[in-house]
């Protein structure tokens, strides 16, 4: 089985109410990773997810371009070992 490792991203641009969220959760189920996605106070969209590193790669590549109606300016990642493993990924309340 492969290494499970957790990725945690800042997204800044125009992410909130354009179903930034929601086309996250969709993407990280489609490629089996499981933690979270929410909105900050500040504008920007929180994301932690876990799994195989080249899946997290590929959710990483999805989220720099976001859905249709989204404008993803810059996105801030750090890589990490997980501390807490996660059964599935989703929406998490507003920060």
């Amino acid at each position: 089985m492969a290494e499970i490792k957790c990725i945690h991203l800042l997204v800044e641009g125009s992410v909130q109410g354009v179903g930034f969220r929601f086309f996250v959760q969709q993407q990280a189920n489609a490629l089996s990773l499981t933690g979270w996605v929410r909105n900050l106070m500040d504008d920007r969209v929180e994301i932690l997810a876990q799994g195989d590193e080249n899946k997290l790669t590929q959710l990483l590549a999805t989220v720099r371009v976001g859905p249709p109606m989204a404008h993803v300016t810059q996105v801030t990642v750090e890589w990490s070992n997980p501390v807490v493993l996660y059964k599935r990924f989703s929406i998490a309340p507003s920060e």
